[in-house]
């Protein structure tokens, strides 16, 4: 009997084994019957990460052509390599700065930065690797989670606080900045020093964003440099 061609596929299921704690089996099973982790499989993204990004820039068009690029915590890479292509940075008409504490393998037209981005001379290490100031500055940073909701919720904004804080320190007037926040009620710091940084600010979510995530992204454009 042929096979019915239109049912889905079996959701794989991870079973329990010695030293296997329940949390590490569930994200297990949730990669595994995850479209966008096959997707970056045979694309060649490092990431499913890679398409929150595409789809967010195929809406708010931020990464132009010849743009120049940070991306913070970028290890493994998956935006990156977005950005890389869209600005044209393997063929020399854009540039890429990635810098994370991790080491990070190479991409086509990415300089990368082995630094944490908090240290004091991290806004003079990518300038000097830009030649100059940033178009748009990125993060997609998130802290090790412990576990618990709220203390996760602090750690996510504080990291998103700094990074808005290096972007300050190395976007050209009228440049962007995109960050991973986290829904509940933590972000009215963050969001009242964006709205005196930058023009218009805003919350997105892209498709790629698992349904079930409190994860947003926050797009502020406009950088009113001092």
């Amino acid at each position: 009997m042929a096979r019915d061609q239109s049912r889905r596929p079996l959701k794989v299921q991870v079973r329990a084994g010695r030293g296997r704690t329940l949390s590490s089996k569930l994200w297990l099973e949730r990669q595994l019957n995850d479209p966008y982790v096959a997707r970056a499989r045979r694309e060649g993204f490092r990431s499913r990460a890679a398409y929150k990004l595409m789809e967010i820039d195929d809406k708010q068009s931020l990464l132009r052509l010849g743009a120049s690029v940070v991306d913070l915590g970028a290890a493994p890479g998956g935006w990156s390599q977005v950005a890389a292509k869209r600005v044209g940075a393997a063929e020399g008409r854009g540039h890429v700065v990635a810098i994370d504490l991790l080491e990070m393998q190479p991409i086509a037209g990415v300089a990368f930065v082995r630094l944490d981005f908090l240290d004091p001379a991290a806004p003079d290490a990518i300038k000097a690797r830009l030649g100059g100031a940033a178009d748009v500055v990125l993060s997609d940073m998130a802290a090790n989670a412990t576990g618990h909701r709220a203390t996760d919720h602090l750690k996510i904004m504080a990291l998103a606080e700094a990074a808005a804080e290096l972007a300050h320190d190395v976007l050209k007037p009228g440049g962007a900045f995109l960050c991973k926040v986290l829904q509940g009620g933590t972000e009215a710091t963050l969001l009242a020093q964006l709205k005196k940084d930058f023009a218009s600010v805003k919350h997105v979510k892209p498709a790629a964003s698992r349904a079930d995530s409190a994860e947003l992204y926050l797009l502020a454009r406009g950088f009113r440099a001092v």
